[in-house]
């Protein structure tokens, strides 16, 4: 019982404090809008960190990351699977809420309230060209200290932490400042989450009192159709890996090793805490130390299955939530996009996902006010989403080392083994 407490205790905080947000909100109606200033509280806490954490987080992993140069086939072919990976699962999502959309059937009221409290910015027609430069930069520096070009703020961390590694010894002293600075953040942002049940739930409570509890039955589906999702990929995609890996023997090799890191993630809730169990069971499939020892640790924070189908369900949530078109080629396309950059930016800490959600309000521009509302979800599918962005880093190790050591590496492996073990 201490052990689920110790791993699950700010998730299970969550929960209670959104249950009884959600019961206050029933009870008194629009009454309990009165608690509204403690919700806001908390939302200004976070969006005054947001940029600077992004900043550190970022640049950090990338100019902290030593094997670049010294691994840069295995590297190639890793950013190759999770990528593939990750559209595949953002795909997959896609098509679930289209046969099952988690709002379809909510009274129509739920909308038309959000609507009357909240305004989504009108894009402005642009070229493709012009889109695009939007999109990815600012004219002006002082612009990136902004939530609402996070994308932006990405790539120049991207930049910054690349430019960082490429300068050698000399830009060593900055990556320590970004290590160090990036764990100041990452302290702040635990700091600041001890208030997040009082925050979240006050929150929770106005959002129920004002748009009624049919929005309670919408976040049901959504934990409901994302459980049916991580079971079909858990069991149907994951097997299809491990086939691409390793043939049949690659099917058996990683179910014969996959109980561990799956009970583990589920146990911690944590990629970040899964990283030795996935190492140790990644050397039982098979997979050569150096794959592994990249492929791991790096997926932990930039490969994360589950998180892109999070993703898609709170983009979903929110273009019906506003009435937005879904239809469109352009509509399909963005939210693929996101979603897979969603996936890519959340930390390896049980309930992050911040960066992600406020990179889907700014691109899509929903209102700053709305970023609870996805937050719930980011709570509600926390587990069975760890699972998938964990266990799947096993699987997609076995199929970097196929793309790196050539088609019967599995069997060389495994015949290698048992005369080191004769």
């Amino acid at each position: 019982m201490q052990v689920i407490w110790k791993n699950y205790r700010m998730a299970i905080m969550l929960v209670v404090a959104l249950v009884i947000g959600g019961s206050a909100g029933i009870i008194f109606g629009p009454k309990a809008a009165v608690v509204k200033p403690l919700g806001d509280i908390f939302i200004n806490l976070m969006f005054m960190i947001i940029v600077p954490l992004v900043f550190f987080s970022i640049a950090s992993a990338i100019a902290n990351m030593d094997g670049v140069k010294r691994l840069g086939k295995i590297m190639g072919n890793t950013a190759v699977v999770f990528f593939v990976t990750a559209t595949i699962s953002a795909v997959l999502a896609l098509v679930g809420t289209i046969v099952w959309n988690p709002l379809n059937d909510s009274d129509a009221a739920i909308v038309n309230a959000m609507l009357e409290n909240t305004e989504v910015e009108a894009a402005e027609e642009l070229s493709v060209a012009d889109q695009l430069v939007q999109t990815v930069t600012v004219s002006d520096f002082s612009l990136l200290l902004s939530k609402s070009n996070m994308l932006q703020l990405i790539v120049f961390s991207l930049l910054f932490g690349l430019a960082t590694s490429l300068a050698g010894e000399k830009g060593r002293p900055v990556a320590t400042f970004l290590s160090s600075g990036t764990a100041v953040m990452m302290k702040m942002v635990s700091i600041i989450m001890y208030y997040a049940p009082i925050g979240l739930g006050a929150y929770f409570a106005t959002v129920i009192g004002e748009l009624g509890p049919q929005l309670l039955e919408g976040y049901v589906r959504v934990f409901l159709l994302y459980v049916a999702l991580t079971v079909i990929y858990y069991f149907g995609f994951f097997t299809l890996y491990a086939f691409l890996a390793g043939g049949k023997l690659g099917v058996v090799t990683f179910w014969k090793n996959a109980v561990s890191p799956s009970v583990t993630a589920l146990a911690t809730c944590s990629s970040a805490a899964s990283i030795p169990v996935n190492l140790a069971a990644a050397h039982r499939m098979g997979v050569p130390k150096d794959i592994a020892e990249t492929v791991i640790p790096l997926g932990a924070n930039t490969h994360k299955d589950g998180s892109v189908f999070g993703g898609v369900l709170k983009i979903v949530f929110l273009f019906v939530l506003f009435g937005k078109d879904m239809t469109s080629f352009s509509a399909v396309i963005s939210i693929l996009t996101v979603a897979f950059l969603v996936g890519a930016v959340m930390g390896a800490i049980p309930g992050g996902g911040m960066i992600g959600e406020m990179l889907i309000l700014s691109i899509f521009g929903f209102p700053p006010e709305v970023l609870p509302l996805i937050a719930v979800i980011s709570t509600i599918i926390d587990a069975p989403a760890t699972l998938l962005n964990s266990t799947g880093n096993t699987v997609c190790a076995m199929m970097v080392a196929r793309l790196v050591e050539g088609k019967d590496w599995l069997v060389r492996q495994l015949k290698s083994d048992e005369k080191q073990v004769a």
